[in-house]
């Protein structure tokens, strides 16, 4: 599938169905820490850019497979950019709604808040969870890298009035690096800003995986838990997180044969670089399974390694010439 991946085992969420709205990187903002990698098409404002009825179509296919649906615990729309560019975000959370009997999550840059089209379709969601790295604009152009249009006045006012206006659960995400959105200026006009927003809690983050840029580098875990400390919020440090549904073995996975760990394994990696304990744990299947199919993706040229702080990830490498061919 094109627009759909997992079920994988979300850290904060539990069994998570997601679908990818945007597969290239359109994205407003092109983030020093992104773990997709560069934004490909640098956009402001919303359009069709990819087919409704397409994504809508894999959802329906998906859903008629009663028992995969039943294991989920929540449906969660994201991109490999910003989700709310996409002009048929609202019709596909209806679709699900009316649909398949999970909650709803939706992940965001939280750029596009300001504007009222966008929070009357999220308003349909049942967990919206937007980010918010920086409070002033030396360090929001430094961390985010937005696109011109984006005005941070504009941003944190839009998600004050989201968190107003939203029955369900809005949790704010804000990612930290060091040197970068971390002195103490930067956690005090944060920590005023969550006061305006008032987001029910707060998922402080840093940089855990392969970043956009080498200069990205993580907070210690002392230097997160005094990051949190300046909320008067609920924080979550998701750094210290883990999965929220414990770690079992995929009851499906026996029904699948190795050429569909391998299609599960790439959709994830296409979305996030993982070691091989992360695409185990994530998909639910055996560390042997896990392994097999990375290996067999990295013969293929598909997968490549990238060592980040000591640990072997794999990244999907850009496709050659005779693969795109099929020659």
């Amino acid at each position: 599938m094109k627009f759909i991946f997992g079920p994988v085992n979300s850290r904060r969420l539990g069994i998570s169905l997601g679908i990818d709205l945007l597969p290239p990187k359109i994205c407003n903002f092109n983030c020093i820490y992104c773990e997709v990698g560069p934004t490909t098409s640098f956009v402001s404002e919303r359009g069709e850019y990819t087919d409704t009825a397409a994504i809508i179509a894999e959802i329906d296919d998906f859903r008629r497979d009663r028992e995969a649906v039943e294991r989920l615990d929540v449906l969660t729309i994201t991109a490999s950019g910003e989700p709310t560019l996409h002009s048929g975000l609202g019709r596909i959370i209806t679709y699900l709604k009316q649909n398949i009997a999970k909650p709803v999550a939706v992940l965001s840059n939280g750029s596009l808040f300001h504007r009222p089209d966008v929070r009357r379709e999220l308003a349909q969601a049942d967990i919206v969870i937007p980010s918010l790295d920086s409070a002033r604009a030396d360090s929001f152009r430094r961390i985010n890298r937005p696109a011109p249009s984006c005005r941070l006045e504009e941003i944190i006012a839009g998600l004050e009035d989201f968190c107003r206006e939203f029955s369900g659960h809005c949790w704010l995400e804000i990612l930290l690096a060091k040197g970068i959105n971390d002195r103490p200026e930067d956690l005090a006009a944060l920590a005023a800003a969550v006061a305006r927003i008032k987001p029910e809690r707060i998922q402080l983050n840093t940089v855990a995986r392969p970043p956009l840029e080498t200069f990205a580098h993580p907070l210690t875990p002392e230097e997160m838990r005094t990051a949190a400390g300046h909320f008067s919020l609920p924080v979550d440090i998701l750094t210290d997180y883990r999965p929220r549904t414990p770690v079992t073995a995929d009851p499906l996975a026996g029904k699948r044969g190795p050429r569909e760990h391998e299609e599960e394994v790439l959709h994830l990696l296409q979305r996030r670089p993982c070691t091989a304990a992360d695409v185990s744990a994530a998909l639910g299947i055996a560390a042997e399974q896990a392994a097999a199919a990375l290996e067999h993706l990295r013969a293929a040229g598909r997968i490549g390694p990238s060592s980040h702080r000591g640990k072997e990830y794999f990244i999907v490498l850009p496709l050659k010439q005779d693969q795109t061919t099929g020659s």
